[in-house]
């Protein structure tokens, strides 16, 4: 049987992960930027604003946001739905596609550097509290 990773551990990688992205050179995502190119990215499927929306429990507004930036910084770009030309799918780009590439890099990195911490962040602020009541 597996043993799954700790709440702590897990929120150990991610604040490697977005330390990690917030140093590199280039544009930072936000969180809701980030949900929308990884919804894109790692589900399959046609991507609408509708349907990304839907997922996402977001307005349509704040999803054609989050795209907007996507596509000025050619992570993801629209298209017109040739089969309803109300509709708008979301498409990956090379970019995008060496971005996700990165990630994945940086956090097989964050999750070493996670496991060889003896303390999580997390950890080290209850055991705080504790010593400071």
């Amino acid at each position: 049987m597996a043993v799954s990773p700790s709440a702590d551990h897990m929120v150990g990688i991610l604040r490697e992960t977005v330390v990690a992205l917030v140093r590199r050179d280039g544009a930072d995502l936000s969180a809701r930027q980030l949900g929308v190119f990884l919804t894109c990215y790692l589900r399959d499927g046609g991507h609408t604003v509708r349907g990304l929306a839907a997922d996402l429990n977001v307005s349509k507004p704040a999803i054609t946001r989050a795209l907007d930036r996507l596509g000025e910084l050619d992570l993801a770009r629209r298209k017109v739905d040739p089969l309803d030309r109300r509709s708008i799918l979301v498409q990956r780009t090379l970019k995008g596609a060496a971005f996700l590439r990165d990630l994945r890099s940086i956090m097989g990195d964050a999750a070493t550097t996670a496991k060889k911490a003896p303390h999580s962040a997390a950890g080290e602020t209850s055991s705080r509290r504790t010593a400071n009541a």
